[in-house]
Formats: C-alpha cells, structure tokens, sequence
C-alpha cells in the first residue's frame, strides 16, 4: 500500500546526480476530487528545466489528471503549484500558455484545412494597419519551422502534411510564446519509427535549450531512448520519482502495475481452470499474419474451444488492438483469419457477430452501457443487432432472454425496467456480458471486465468466464492486473510496444515476476 504522507512521499522521491537547484515546476501535495473518487491523493511532482520527465502508469493512475491539474482544467481540492519560484493558479490550458506553458496532445489539436503558418501563428498572429500581416506570418513561422528541422512551405496547407509533419507543427506553436514547459501526451502513438526519432531530435534540442519537457508514453523504449527523469503514479498516488538510469525497465514496469512482488508465492492451488487440450483438437479461430499499421504488428494466434487466453502487457502495448482485430471492429492491413478452417474476412463487428464472436471493450460507458436505457434494452441490444433492425424480436422471446440471464449472473436489482445508469459498475458490467452471452457466441473476447468494480463482483465474472471455457467456449482475456491474467488463463499472449513478444502455457510456475521480466525485456525466457 502506498502511504501518501508528506514524510514518506520525501522518502519516495530519490535522485541520483546532480541537478538544477530550482525546478521550473514544482506541485506538492496535489490533490483532485470527482464525486466518490479521488483522482489525485497528495501527489509531489518536479520538472526541471533542461530535462525530458517521463510521467507513467497504467489507465486509472492520475497522469492526465495531474497535467490538468497543472494547466488549470482540473481545480485541485489541496496542495501547491508553483513555476519558477512564484505560486501560481492557471484558469485553463490558454492562462497556462501564456505563462509559458505549452501542451500538445496525442490528437493534434490544429485546423487541418488552414496554412501551416496559420497554424503556428493561431491566436499570435502579426498585424498591420488592423488586418494580418500575411508576409510576416509566413516568415515568423519559418524561422519556428527551421527550429524543428522542417523544411516545408509555411503557406502549405497543413492537411497535406504527414502526422509526424503534424506533430511538429503542433510544437512549433506551441513555442511561438517562448515557452518554458512543454508537455506531449502520448505524441507518438500514430508515429512509425523514423518519425518518431524525427520528434525525438527535436525533443533533444529543446532540452539542450533549456526547455523542460514533460513527456507521456506508454512505449518502454521510447521512454529509455529519450528521458532523463521518471515519475511512477499508481491509483493516484506518487510511487516513486527516479533518474531513468537508475530505474531498469523491470522494475519500471513492477512499478507501475499494482501487487507484483517478487515475494508473491506459486498460484498452483489459485487457478480456477485448466484446459487439457486434446492432441487433435482443431482451433476455432487462427489469425495468421494478422496486423494493422500503427496499431499491432503482424502476429500468429490459433484460439481453441474451451480455452481461455490472456493478453498481458502495459496500457497502450497492444492488447486492445488485436482484440478489435479478431473482431473486425479495425480492418487488418495484411494476414487472414480462418474459422474452423474455413477463410473468412471480419469487416465489420456485424460480421463477427454472425459468426459467433462477442466483443466487450474496455471503454465501458464510451462503447458499452447505454445508460438512459433499461436493463432489458442493454441486454437484447447484441441479439437484436444479430438478427437486423427490420425483424424485431419477439417480445416474449426478449423477456424470457432478459429474465434468465438477470438470474444466472446475478443481476442486481433483478429489475429489468431499472435504468442501467443507476446499477454499479459490477453490474453494468454483468448485463454487458448478458448482452453478449445471449447470442450465444464461440469466441467471446473480454478487455478488462473487472475494471472499476468492487471484489465480490470481480469474482463472480472471473468465475463465469471460468464456466463459460469449461463449457466449451474460447475466451481471450485481457487484463491489467496479472493476477487475473495468470489465475484464469490456459495461455498468455504477453505484448510489448504494439507487438507480440511472447507466448508461454500458464503453469504453476509461471508468477508475476515472470511475467514482468517478459513485458520489461521483451524476451521470453529461454
């Protein structure tokens, strides 16, 4: 458990050289509240000048939240911020970046159908005899052009730019107002491997210039290609604050993911099922070469009846992706996919659901519930979108369905005419699976089911995804707790930076510090 005293955050914080005296951004004790949860818990956090600060966690650790506690988006409920020595209050990212400083986002926040010299100048714009001063825009945003090492035409329009192009761009103004603190959340994610080296040169010479650099990323070697410092939160508490060289990536990693000791004890009598897998038992579904630019990179998976599969690997390593290329909710640029041995081609979940695959995404509320429906409504929603809209189902049918599934996953209240927005999150996260189990699928693949419920809910699902196998159905598990992974899966896909690293039998001898080693190095033991 983390403490967040004041005494033992100042015992969590190590540094191991020589630094600035005085950092540009210092926030103590940070925190922010949302109604029921705090985001934030007395959370320390220094950024100096001349360096690139890594800020990492899983989903849920407060990264965000503390970026907008910093730019003034989120009111904090207690602590200190303060930018070079004097206490300060932003009213909104616009006050921050007056004050120098400049956020650029993993979405380009920039108007595609303008110049990019528009673009650079957007809200600096030089003006003459009351209108713009066309010239002198496209020769200031040159002069910020040359500083990130572009050579493009400032009155092209932007749109016709790659988004490495974009990015860059995007930098560029945000250092029309000289500013002090850059802060790049996740500006890699769409990048492929020149063009993020590209932004890393750039990243390299702000930093030489004096600029302090917050940076966001869930990829492990890009952390290590190019920061100085690492700050760890977990569950919106500081963990720890590191030099990167004196923070190898297996214990970054063991950081970052909640109860992973090395001291954990064998799972042996933990597991709650086992599949044998016949020796001529034929998979259900085999993804050969499968991938998709930018997302997943081409990999092999055969899948087979009555087994569960877990994805292990950090937020952001590429679990969700391949999930959603099974699917055929993302279109795959090469490889193919075979349904007991028969070729098929998954272009829309539509299809997928018609050949008896389920879905559940991890964005609960954005991709899930439909809270302003009723329980009922949620659950015929997948059986529904499986028989078409123009051939309604039965309302006798639809209610014997509703009723049994409230009853065999213990639904509560077992109202069906309740809204779902006023169940919990558990079980919201049961009629999501009703949804689903209701057509009857042969592959049912769940990203992270037991997210944000309490104990006893994450039990019963476990158990239920457990029964579901032992009846016959293939299950691909993700999760970002290792514990669940390891206790439910026959096998475990390990993913790294978008890729498949691994792939090894969940055996009483596999722990969490295996798995750690793996999703750290990249490397399955030999």
């Amino acid at each position: 458990m983390i403490d967040s005293t004041s005494a033992s955050r100042a015992e969590q914080i190590t540094v191991q050289h020589s630094q600035p005296t005085n950092p540009t951004v210092q926030m103590a004790g940070i925190t922010v509240e949302f109604p029921g949860v705090k985001a934030l818990d007395g959370v320390d956090f220094r950024l100096f000048p001349g360096e690139v600060h890594a800020l990492m966690g899983e989903n849920g650790a407060g990264k965000s939240t503390l970026i907008k506690a910093l730019t003034g988006v989120n009111p904090i409920a207690a602590g200190t911020i303060s930018v070079n020595g004097s206490s300060m209050r932003f009213n909104g990212p616009a006050d921050a970046r007056e004050h120098g400083i400049s956020t650029v986002y993993q979405e380009v926040n920039l108007c595609t159908n303008l110049t990019v010299a528009e673009n650079i100048m957007l809200g600096s714009e030089p003006r003459r005899f009351g209108g713009l001063d066309w010239r002198t825009m496209r020769r200031q945003a040159k002069v910020y052009l040359e500083r990130m090492g572009l050579d493009i035409d400032p009155s092209s329009s932007l749109g016709s730019h790659s988004l490495a192009v974009q990015q860059l761009v995007a930098i560029s103004r945000a250092m029309v107002v000289d500013a002090k603190v850059l802060i790049l959340d996740e500006p890699t994610s769409s990048l492929d491997t020149d063009e993020v080296e590209q932004l890393f040169t750039v990243m390299r010479q702000l930093r030489d210039d004096g600029v302090a650099i917050l940076f966001v990323s869930h990829f492990l070697d890009q952390i290590y290609a190019i920061a100085d410092r690492i700050t760890v939160l977990r569950n919106g508490q500081l963990v720890q604050e590191r030099m990167k060289d004196q923070l190898p990536q297996r214990e970054l990693v063991s950081l970052m993911i909640a109860g992973t000791s090395d001291a954990q004890v064998s799972r042996a009598n933990e597991r709650v099922a086992v599949t044998e897998r016949a020796a001529d038992a034929k998979p259900l579904l085999q993804a050969v070469g499968l991938g998709r630019k930018g997302a997943v990179q081409p990999f092999n998976l055969d899948l087979y009846p009555g087994e569960v599969i877990g994805l292990a690997g950090l937020l952001g390593s590429g679990r969700t992706e391949l999930a959603r290329l099974l699917y055929g909710a993302d279109k795959a640029d090469v490889g193919s996919i075979k349904l007991a041995g028969e070729p098929v081609k998954l272009r829309t979940p539509r299809q997928a659901l018609g050949r008896k695959i389920a879905y559940t995404s991890e964005d609960r509320k954005g991709e899930g519930v439909i809270g302003d429906l009723t329980v009922a409504e949620n659950i015929i929603l997948g059986l529904q979108a499986a028989r078409g809209w123009i051939r309604p189902l039965p309302t006798v049918k639809a209610t014997q369905v509703v009723d049994a599934y409230i009853k065999a996953l213990g639904v509560r209240p077992a109202n069906p005419n309740a809204l779902l927005k006023n169940l919990s999150g558990g079980n919201q996260q049961k009629v999501l699976l009703a949804r689903w189990l209701a057509t009857a699928p042969k592959l049912l693949l769940l990203d992270e089911p037991t997210r944000g419920i309490d104990i006893g809910a994450k039990t019963e699902i476990m158990n239920l995804v457990s029964e579901l196998a032992e009846q016959g159905m293939s299950v691909v598990f993700i999760s970002a707790e290792l514990e669940e992974v390891l206790r439910l899966s026959d096998r475990i896909v390990v993913m790294r930076d978008h890729e498949k690293v691994a792939e090894i039998a969940s055996t009483p001898e596999v722990d969490v510090p295996r798995l750690i080693e793996i999703i750290a190095t990249g490397e399955e033991d030999k």
